[in-house]
């Protein structure tokens, strides 16, 4: 009687690579993504605008340095690129998952002492609540946590709290990824981040404004 096959399960997974893409409220922006994860770290967030920023990842450097990136932002399983506004994404697509592809399966790393804290990268804030919080802030950071930033990560893109004046009831946050230079950005903050707001914190929060990532 013939015995079953043994199969290396790590090997088989490594062996099967996928990169595919999805569309974002951008058009400058598209997500690859990645049938594995980028880190082992879960909140894994980066965003690298130039090559000197991106000293901790060998891998957005060498996507900045293709002539129509400007823009690269990494979390989970996908990778945001956001292209200059004349060159077409099907000129582009084909060629950047081929050359994703080809970087994963070289087993090429995409951040530096990952385990360890820089000051090159662009870690962005989970929301992680303070012990110098007060109650207001740690239920704005909720807020942004749970019914907030799943949806901005669906498009590309990610959210953090910056600041809020308790006084004028102005929350600032930051948008990253797909959402930074976004052209629905605006309607998205006021729309949909400030109505939201308004309706769960109506006697704290009066307006929300975004500021640089």
């Amino acid at each position: 009687m013939l015995s079953s096959p043994k199969y290396n399960v790590d090997k088989l997974y490594d062996s099967h690579l996928y990169v595919y893409t999805e569309a974002s409220p951008n058009p400058n922006s598209m997500k690859f993504v990645l049938n594995r994860m980028l880190s082992k770290d879960e909140n894994f967030l980066r965003d690298y605008t130039t090559v000197e920023s991106a000293e901790d990842s060998p891998l957005a450097q060498e996507i900045l340095q293709f002539p129509f990136v400007e823009r690269v932002f990494m979390t989970k399983n996908f990778i945001t690129i956001t292209k200059q506004e004349q060159i077409p994404w099907e000129d582009i697509v084909a060629g950047m998952k081929t050359y994703l592809k080809e970087y994963f399966e070289a087993n090429k790393v995409v951040i530096l002492g990952e385990d360890e804290e820089d000051e090159f990268g662009k870690p962005i804030s989970k929301n992680i609540i303070n012990t110098t919080d007060t109650e207001t802030i740690k239920q704005i950071k909720g807020i942004l946590d749970e019914y907030i930033r799943p949806a901005v990560e669906g498009d590309g893109g990610a959210i953090s709290f910056s600041s809020f004046d308790e006084t004028e009831g102005v929350l600032k946050v930051t948008l990253q990824g797909s959402c930074s230079g976004c052209p629905s950005s605006t309607v998205t903050l006021k729309a949909g981040i400030e109505n939201l707001f308004k309706r769960m914190m109506p006697d704290k929060v009066k307006t929300v404004e975004s500021v640089a990532g």
